[in-house]
């Protein structure tokens, strides 16, 4: 798997992103499981196919990027492939020195966020901490490990270790990161609407912004066309009141990603299977969906 990995990084983006446009289109027809839930999952958006449509590509562009982004780019700075759109309100959040978190949904290509942030805003003696999940292989475990050892970036796993090792990072004035449209166990989440239908819904990020009185922002990666490099764009967030129920607390940030998401269907996740019952739940225990 590094090999690979090795082989593929010394590819040109722009050359990694024409393959993964075809094994975007490649694995769109080859799984009918896929397809039919990336089109339910665009059907209940209410998203047009027309503008959904490219995010088929996107989903193969995500995967064909890694290389470039995990191994290629290792200890090189970003420089040109990254452009900023609202910079300048990390650098307002992070002046107050309260803490920060910044939170993006599956959209775009969410790995250059971190990478940019850490290069211009944080340093390894204040750095953004992210949360991650291993991967499942050990090869690729060791590549992702490798990919994320850089100055002023820090991970945190998916853990209670992981939620405390963020904690201390925002009293610290830090910043952390978070892609709260993922699944998470069941019993660390609520169930909050997302795109008119209900779905299990992390309660991590409201309330670390809760627990700690941090700044909140929202953060998504834009791919530029032609492999040219990538637009990281920054933008408010909605405030989460301190007292606000877990479930209030979700739904505003369920839908804080739909308004990010709507600005560029065709480059979020659809095939993601947000719908799905997390780990450990009593089927019966879902909510009934009025729209199914």
């Amino acid at each position: 798997m590094a090999q690979l990995f090795r082989f593929f990084a010394r590819m040109p983006l722009a050359l990694l992103h024409v393959l993964g446009a075809w094994l975007g289109w490649i694995v769109y027809f080859a799984s009918a499981t896929y397809r039919q839930r990336f089109r339910a999952n665009v059907a209940q958006a209410g998203i047009p196919w027309a503008a959904a449509r490219p995010a088929v590509a996107a989903a193969g562009r995500m995967a064909a990027e890694l290389p470039w982004l995990w191994v290629g780019q290792r200890g090189k700075p970003l420089g040109p492939a990254v452009q900023w759109d609202g910079g300048e309100l990390i650098a307002q959040a992070l002046a107050e020195k309260r803490g920060l978190v910044l939170l993006t949904p599956h959209l775009g290509c969410f790995e250059i966020c971190a990478q940019a942030i850490a290069e211009r805003f944080t340093s390894p003696e204040s750095p953004i901490t992210v949360l991650y999940r291993p991967a499942r292989q050990a090869a690729l475990r060791e590549v992702m490990a490798g990919s994320r050892e850089r100055p002023g970036l820090a991970t945190a796993p998916a853990s209670l270790a992981g939620v405390r090792q963020m904690i201390r990072a925002l009293r610290r004035g830090e910043v952390i990161g978070l892609l709260p449209d993922q699944v998470p166990p069941d019993g660390l989440g609520v169930w909050a609407p997302f795109f008119g239908r209900p779905a299990y819904t992390m309660t991590l990020a409201a309330r670390l912004v809760q627990q700690t009185g941090a700044a909140l922002l929202l953060i998504w990666g834009e791919r530029r066309p032609g492999g040219q490099g990538f637009i990281v764009h920054v933008l408010p967030a909605p405030p989460i009141a301190p007292d606000a129920p877990a479930d209030v607390a979700a739904t505003a940030v369920n839908a804080a990603m739909e308004s990010l998401i709507r600005r560029c269907p065709g480059q979020y996740l659809w095939g993601y299977h947000r719908y799905k019952q997390p780990r450990g739940l009593d089927i019966g225990a879902a909510p009934d969906n009025p729209a199914s």
